[in-house]
Order: structure tokens, then sequence, then C-alpha cells
């Protein structure tokens, strides 16, 4: 079978798991033709743990790690220059994958105290963390600079004279970096022509010579250059490569003021990832991002002729997301005729007559996204195969909300049935983080963990 054709099988069986979707090593068992993950039926894992109940797979959670870092050093070195790759602890942060991800060479990004002090209990080197954050309080400010964390981001004026009056105490140097706003938006891949983002991250790029300024007044601190984050679930470079220029283009200035070559940039991240199968085809690799960001930052600064900075990156979720999927029970399932008007508003309804409600033991409390962002998911049934026709379905919550939505769209057997258990891939950034206590739904089925790793 060819690649195309295989592809298209991905997204049109209901039975098939989705290489470019689930985690890489997740498969059917031959025999008993169950969802395994990481080498794990997922019956065993809802029967020990319960459910709604997030799994990662170690093993995908590190190699992901490891090929994201791999490709970015080795293209920085390729042009002459180093890299740092920052994981995101708020797409999925816990001890355990705070460690995994210290191990497999990532530094850690936190923007919160309560990030911080997960992070220190994972025993990484506070050398290689950095904190974010528009409001960081003095309390969190003070206790980050104690712990020796490398870099405190800035995100406002008054955080430089906070963070400054917290070293300056704590009889220490700290390394800062100024947050700013190119003016470049990705999220669509439109670029917004003004120099002003109008949201509550970063300074403008045209305060950073001030700024900057009003930083190095300070003894206490260090400044080793700007940060910018352009957006999130990216797919494509060319936002990286307006951004990278803009802010390349006051490095030079910046190099006057502060007596000495600006030695860092970070670029940010939120590269993007599959959550279907029809996404996958256009989610971006790895290496090409690496190797296509690498020369961004090199030409951009031989254009200027200035100094290439070392780089830093955020990939955000695209770390971890792949790792995690949430498996729930099925409780009822009620057939809900379509409108024609409906269906003719999207195509891929057009051969159904009705819509499959599947409402299941969790929702919007394991997983806000689909709520508040219009996410989607791909779903598959987990305890078994199926060669029922294919049914159109809507996963649902068991939450008061009409908006409680887990898969907004998806073809599952249409023989799926109380009992099942369903398997929703991508879930490993931002659902575990984003939990909540709605409805009271039992916290211990969503604060329970398990990490598939092969026997």
């Amino acid at each position: 079978m060819t690649l195309e054709a295989n592809q298209v099988q991905l997204a049109n069986d209901p039975n098939t798991i989705d290489p470019r979707v689930f985690p890489p090593t997740a498969r059917r068992g031959r025999e008993c033709q169950q969802l395994k993950l990481g080498g794990i039926r997922a019956t065993e894992l809802t029967q020990q743990f319960g459910s709604p109940l997030y799994v990662v797979d170690e093993d995908a959670a590190r190699a992901r790690a490891r090929e994201i870092r791999e490709a970015l050093q080795s293209e920085a070195r390729r042009v002459g220059t180093e890299a740092t790759v920052y994981y995101a602890s708020k797409a999925f942060l816990c001890v355990e994958v705070a460690r995994w991800m210290a191990e497999e060479g990532l530094a850690i990004d936190v923007a919160s105290g309560g990030e911080l002090a997960v992070a220190l209990k994972a025993g990484v080197d506070p050398a290689r963390i950095g904190f974010h954050g528009n409001n960081k309080s003095v309390e969190e400010i003070a206790r980050a600079v104690k712990a020796g964390v490398g870099t405190i981001v800035i995100d406002s004026e008054i955080e430089t004279e906070r963070v400054a009056e917290a070293a300056a105490a704590a009889g220490r140097v700290q390394r800062v970096r100024l947050r700013v706003n190119s003016g470049v938006h990705a999220s669509t891949h439109a670029f917004l022509a003004t120099s002003h983002e109008d949201q509550k991250f970063g300074q403008p790029l045209s305060e950073a010579p001030r700024l900057v300024r009003a930083i190095l007044n300070h003894s206490s601190l260090d400044f080793v250059g700007l940060h910018c984050h352009i957006g999130s679930q990216i797919f494509a470079t060319e936002g990286f490569r307006e951004s990278a220029r803009r802010l390349l283009s006051v490095y030079g200035e910046l190099a006057e003021i502060a007596g000495r070559p600006i030695p860092e940039l970070n670029l940010g991240g939120g590269f993007g990832i599959a959550y279907t199968s029809d996404e996958a085809d256009n989610a971006p690799e790895v290496a090409v991002i690496a190797r296509e960001l690498a020369d961004i930052v090199a030409q951009s600064a031989q254009d200027l002729g200035i100094a290439l900075p070392k780089l830093a990156f955020e990939p955000g979720r695209a770390v971890i997301g792949q790792a995690g999927v949430t498996l729930y029970t099925v409780g009822t399932t009620k057939p809900v005729q379509l409108a024609g008007s409906d269906a003719e508003q999207d195509p891929a309804e057009r051969d159904f007559a009705e819509r499959l409600y599947v409402s299941v033991d969790g929702g919007m409390s394991d997983n806000a996204r689909p709520a508040l962002y219009g996410a989607d998911y791909q779903v598959r049934i987990a305890n078994r195969v199926s060669d029922a026709a294919p049914a159109l379905v809507r996963v649902v919550g068991k939450h008061c909300e009409s908006g409680d939505v887990v898969v907004q769209r998806d073809v599952l057997p249409g023989d799926v049935q109380p009992g099942d258990t369903l398997a929703v891939a991508t879930t490993g950034a931002y659902c575990w983080s984003l939990a909540s206590n709605y409805n009271y739904v039992p916290a211990h089925r969503l604060l329970r963990c398990a990490t598939a790793k092969p026997a």
C-alpha cells in the first residue's frame, strides 16, 4: 500500500489508530484488537485507575523531546551558534514529566511559583529554568532569584525594579530577558502591520531601547537578550522569519547601549501538531522547522551586520501533546436527526442523516479546550474493533453545559455502546493543566496520570 493510500485509510477507517495523532507506540493488539498504549491494554489501565484517565507514554514523550532538541541544536550549530530548548510547563507538568524533560536535555520554563516548585522538586537544575509571566508576585520573584533561576523574563517596566531589588537583596546578579511584541501574529499566518500589539504580554518593540537602558542601570541585572512569542499551534515559519528580522533590527542599537553584543535571542515557538488525521498532512516536520529557523536568523543577522546571537526556543505543545491519550467510559448514546441545512453547512456531514451523541464520564472538567477554543480531537473505541457501519458522532461530557463537548465531530463504528472504552488522542498538552472540579466530577479520576511503558 502506498503512503498516500495508507493515509486515506487512516483518515477513513474508524478502527485504525493513526500514529501521526496517537503516540507512535500505540497500536491494536494482534489477538485482542484492543488499543495498547506503551504495550499496556487501555482496559487494564482503566480497570486499575478508573476513568476518565490521562495516560502519558513516557517513551513517546522522551523521543519527541529528544527529536526536537537535537534538530534545533544541530541546525543552530550548522549556522555557527548554539540553541537552548525549553519545555513549556504550562502544557503539562508533574514531577515525573519535569524529570524526563531535564534528562532529555531540555531546559524548563515556568510561569508561576507553583510550576517553579514542581520543577525544583523534580531536581531540575535552577540554572536551566526560565521564569515567565506577566504578573509575577514580589514573593515569586524573590523565590526564583533565591533558587538561582537561570533567566527571568521581564514583562513590564515594573518588573525591572522588582527583579533588581530581589537580586540585590539576595546578593546576586540575575540574568534577564525582555519580552517584546514584534507586531507579528502567526496563529493564522496573518501578519499585523502595526508595531504595537494589543495584548497583555510584553512591551512594544519600539520601547526596547528605553527599557534596556533601565535594565542596564541596575548592577544586579544582566541583560542577555529579547524574548518574543508570536503565537501558538503554528504550522509555518513565515511569521518567525518576519519576527526575527524585526527583533534583530534593534540588536545593533541595543549593543551600542550595552557596549557589547547582545548574546541571546529567544524566538519563542508554539510549533503546531496534528489533533486529527485530517490535519496530519499539514503538520510541520521538526527537522524542516529547525532548518528554516536557523537559516532565518543567520540570514537576518548577516543582512543587518550584527553578531549572530545564541538562540532559545519554546516549542510548546509539540513536545508533549501527542504522547497523551485520555480514556473514557461510555455512559449513554443518543441519535439526533440532522437538519438538512445543518448538514449542508459542513461537507463532512453530508453523508449522514443523523448524529450519534456519545456521552462519557468526563468532559470539560478534564478537557476545556473544545469549550474555550473550539478545539477538535480524534476518538477511537479502545476495547474492541467493529465492522458496524460508520456513524457520525459527537462525544460529549456529563457536565450541565451544552458546550460540554470532548470531540466535536468524528466517525466511529455505529454500534458504539455503553461500557465501551473510548480513547481521545493528542491530549498531552493543556488538558491536565486546565482541568477543573466543575460539577464536582470525582477529582480522583481526573488527577490520576498513568505512565504507559512497555514491560
